[in-house]
C-alpha cells in the first residue's frame, strides 16, 4: 500500500517538478562517480581507467548513431565539421577527463571539485574573449564571490598537492576550452546534440584509451574492476546523459545549470560518508560560498553560461 501511493504520488507531480527530481538524481549519479572513480584509482592507472570508461560509454551511446537521421546527418559531416568534433573529442574527453582522472591521484575529491566548480568563472570570462558574450553585473559579483569563497577554501587546506593542483588547473582550463567549443558548435544549431556527443567522446575516449595503454601498463582486470568500469559507463555516462538531456525538454538552461551546481555539496557529503574527507567548518563555508558564486555567474537576463557537465 505505502508503495502504491508512493508511485501515486509521483505520478501526480507536473512535469516541471518530476524534471527537477529527475535532474537531482543525475547529478547524484555524477557525484558519485568522484567517489567511485577514487576506489578504482586504487587499482587502475588513471588514463588507462579514463579511456576505459568513457570508449565503453560510447560502444553503448554508438548503436544510437544508426538511426535513418542520424546516420543521414552523420555521412554528411563536411570536413570542418569533423575537424571540430574532432577537436572538441581531444580538449573535453582526452584532456580534461585524463586530467581528472590523474587530478583525483593527488587531491581529495572536495579539492578538485571546487577547482572545477570555478570552470563557471573561466568559461564565462572565455566566452566574453572569444564569443563575444557580455556578462552582466550579477555575473560579475559570482565571479568575486567564487574567487572568495575558493581563497577561503584553500586557506584552510593543510599540505596540499602542488602537483595535484597544477593538474587540477589543467583540467580546468581544458573544460573551459571543451565547453567555449562545444558552445561554438552548437549554437549554430547545424549538428544535433546527439551526434556532437557521440562522435566527439568516440574521438576522444579512443586517444585517451590508447595515451593510457601506451604510457601506462594494462591492468589484469577482475570482475569488480569490470563492474566498476560497466557501472560508471552505463549508468553514469550513458544514461546519466540520455536523462539529462530528457530533463533539458522541461528545465530551462538556468534551472539546469543551479541543479547542476548541487555537484560541489553532493561530493562534498559523498566524499566524507565513504572517503573519509573530513572538512573544517570554514573549508565547508568556502564550498558554500564558492556554489553561490558559480551560480550567480551562471545567471544572465539573455545567457547562461554553460559549463561542462557530468563526470
Amino acid at each position: 500500500m505505502l508503495q502504491s501511493a508512493a508511485v501515486q504520488a509521483l505520478l501526480s507531480l507536473s512535469p516541471k517538478v518530476k524534471a527537477v527530481l529527475l535532474a537531482l538524481f543525475v547529478t547524484l549519479l555524477w557525484s558519485s562517480s568522484w567517489v567511485l572513480v577514487k576506489f578504482g584509482l586504487d587499482r587502475l592507472p588513471a588514463l588507462t581507467f579514463a579511456g576505459l570508461r568513457y570508449t565503453l560509454a560510447f560502444a553503448i551511446l554508438l548503436p544510437l548513431l544508426f538511426a535513418p537521421a542520424r546516420l543521414a546527418e552523420f555521412r554528411s559531416l563536411s570536413r570542418r565539421n569533423w575537424g571540430l568534433l574532432a577537436l572538441l573529442g581531444l580538449v573535453y574527453y582526452t584532456l580534461t577527463q585524463g586530467a581528472l582522472f590523474v587530478g583525483l591521484n593527488y587531491l581529495a575529491a572536495n579539492t578538485l571539485s571546487l577547482i572545477m566548480t570555478l570552470s563557471g568563472i573561466s568559461i564565462a570570462l572565455a566566452g566574453r574573449l572569444f564569443l563575444g558574450e557580455r556578462l552582466s553585473g550579477l555575473q560579475w559579483s559570482g565571479v568575486f564571490v567564487s574567487i572568495g569563497g575558493a581563497l577561503l577554501y584553500f586557506g584552510n587546506i593543510p599540505g596540499v598537492s602542488n602537483l595535484g593542483l597544477l593538474v587540477g588547473g589543467l583540467a580546468l582550463l581544458a573544460n573551459t576550452g571543451g565547453a567555449v567549443l562545444g558552445r561554438a558548435v552548437n549554437r549554430t544549431a547545424a549538428i544535433s546534440p546527439w551526434l556532437v556527443t557521440i562522435v566527439s567522446m568516440g574521438v576522444g575516449s579512443l586517444i585517451l584509451l590508447a595515451a593510457g595503454m601506451v604510457s601506462e601498463p594494462f591492468p589484469a582486470l577482475d570482475v569488480q574492476d569490470l563492474l566498476l568500469l560497466l557501472w560508471l559507463a552505463a549508468a553514469n555516462t550513458s544514461l546519466a546523459f540520455t536523462l539529462w538531456n530528457l530533463t533539458l525538454r522541461t528545465l530551462t538552461v538556468a534551472q539546469s545549470s543551479m541543479i547542476n551546481n548541487t555537484m560541489l555539496i553532493q561530493i562534498a557529503v559523498l566524499a566524507w560518508i565513504f572517503l573519509g574527507e573530513h572538512l573544517s567548518w570554514v573549508q565547508i563555508a568556502g564550498l558554500l560560498v564558492a556554489a553561490v558564486g558559480a551560480a550567480l555567474v551562471q545567471i544572465s537576463p539573455r545567457r547562461v553560461i554553460e559549463a561542462g557537465t557530468g563526470s
